[in-house]
């Protein structure tokens, strides 16, 4: 199976440890070992909502608070490709013309590229690019729910729906601003429906539920047609 991963980097983040990082990468590895071409987009997490945050308050463009996030991005991707070593190409992937020219046995590793373009649209791109049978969104909440959970216990999420239900929940409950675009990029939303790739998008704090939205048995949302 191919399969592109938008890998959230508030789970790459969240202890700023070589062994997160490494949790990470082992679960990825085991997926290239069981026959599967993975892409995987970084997200930039914590550290770049902070600098674009401090931006802003600075005084930055749009456009400037944007690249800080691409950066942090990158920041990410290559951390990952360290944890990574032998099993991936070591450069960082930021266009669609890269992953077709270098996807093979290795897994890819890619970060952000354009301003007021997601990590999320990113991945969608690349799916569409490499022929993906899949699209993974490992975020650190996991699943879709009709209200959010960590303010309301009695939320109930779905198992699945369709992306036109996806889009109207993600503009009826969330404001997309760079580095932080909610659930998930509206723009990649629209992208992977009209390319007509599936969606799942699970709880990433465990790295082996990234193993199981591929191969079966996870416990996030399906987003199909």
């Amino acid at each position: 199976m191919k399969v592109s991963i938008s890998l959230g980097g508030s789970l790459l983040t969240r202890d700023m440890s070589p062994e997160n990082y490494r949790r990470y990468a082992r679960a990825l590895m085991d997926l290239r070992g069981r026959g599967h071409q993975i892409v995987v987009v970084c997200g930039g997490g914590r550290p770049a909502r902070e600098y674009i945050k401090l931006a802003k308050e600075l005084g930055a463009s749009p456009e400037t608070q944007d690249l800080l996030g691409i950066l942090a991005t990158h920041v990410n991707a290559l951390l990952l490709i360290a944890a990574l070593g032998q099993a991936t190409h070591p450069h960082v992937h930021r266009r669609t013309s890269e992953v077709r020219r270098n996807l093979g046995d290795n897994i890819l590793v890619g970060g952000g590229h354009q301003s007021g373009s997601s990590t999320d649209y990113r991945a969608v791109l690349f799916a569409e690019a490499m022929g993906a049978d899949l699209i993974v969104n490992a975020t650190d909440c996991g699943g879709v729910f009709d209200k959010d959970p960590r303010k309301h216990p009695d939320a109930r999420q779905y198992d699945h729906m369709s992306y036109g239900q996806l889009e109207e929940l993600i503009k009826g409950r969330f404001t997309q601003v760079p580095g932080d675009y909610g659930l998930f990029d509206l723009k990649a939303v629209r992208r992977a429906r009209r390319c007509g790739i599936p969606i799942i998008i699970i709880d990433g704090t465990d790295p082996e539920e990234i193993i199981r939205a591929v191969e079966g048995g996870h416990s996030g949302t399906e987003i199909r047609s």
